[in-house]
């Protein structure tokens, strides 16, 4: 889990210890291949924080926390904690959104529109792999019909919750939504529509226009399978 401020209320000398670069920032400040977790996170035991390459403060939480999050979200609003996980997400991908650019063109002193898109993505998620959100891989190819499939290996969340026979990343939804909506300067949405809770071996998210999440959504809820999904969007077929 990142966090990026904090209301903590330090002495001066705790201070200066927060403002202390990565060691091995600073010895290798142009070192990009710096994910491994020994590498990514700074250790600063003394003043109790955990900060990684790119200067945001983390926090490392147990399996029961997300277990905790979610049961406590389901008991206080019921079918609705699924609309409040996904907000939560997009709010967090629209700001990580902001934070990314600044620290990708910091890094690699070129603009994010400078570089080839692919590139670009995997800049942005391999922190996250480092912090245990698990492996991605993004289908742009249908880009040009209005979405694109994301699939994610080993979900935080899905690997903590195991088979319950239904979507459960809608966390990652709302975080693929709020990032790739400000990355494009266009509304988009997300929906999951294969889980490693649903006993598949990953979880697969349609990322798109809105038309394209109300069809998939629809289809869903018809018994439709993520193959068939797939299928029917490549095909052009919408909502009647």
């Amino acid at each position: 889990m990142v966090v990026t401020s904090t209301n903590m209320v330090v002495t001066a000398k705790q201070k200066l210890a927060f403002k202390l670069e990565h060691s091995l920032k600073q010895k290798y400040p142009k070192k990009h291949d710096h994910y491994s977790f020994d590498d990514f996170f700074h250790f600063q035991p003394d003043v109790g924080t955990v900060t990684d390459w790119n200067e945001t403060r983390n926090i490392f939480t147990s399996e029961d926390f997300i277990i905790g999050l979610i049961e406590g979200l389901e008991e206080e609003v019921g079918s609705a904690s699924t609309v409040v996980m996904y907000n939560i997400g997009y709010q967090w991908g629209s700001k990580d959104a902001s934070f990314f650019q600044q620290w990708f063109e910091k890094e690699y002193e070129k603009s994010v529109s400078e570089v080839n898109s692919a590139f670009l993505l995997e800049a942005w998620w391999w922190p996250f792999v480092a912090q245990g959100w698990g492996n991605w891989e993004v289908d742009m190819s249908d880009q040009k019909n209005g979405f694109t499939f994301v699939n994610i290996f080993d979900s935080a969340v899905a690997r903590t919750l195991g088979d319950v026979g239904k979507p459960v990343c809608h966390l990652y939804a709302g975080l693929f939504a709020g990032f790739f909506s400000d990355l494009v300067k266009k509304p988009l949405s997300c929906i999951e529509i294969q889980c490693y809770s649903m006993g598949e071996t990953y979880c697969k998210f349609l990322l798109g226009k809105q038309d394209r999440i109300d069809a998939a959504t629809f289809w869903q809820n018809e018994g439709a399978t993520a193959r068939d999904i797939e299928k029917r969007l490549q095909s052009g077929e919408r909502l009647r």
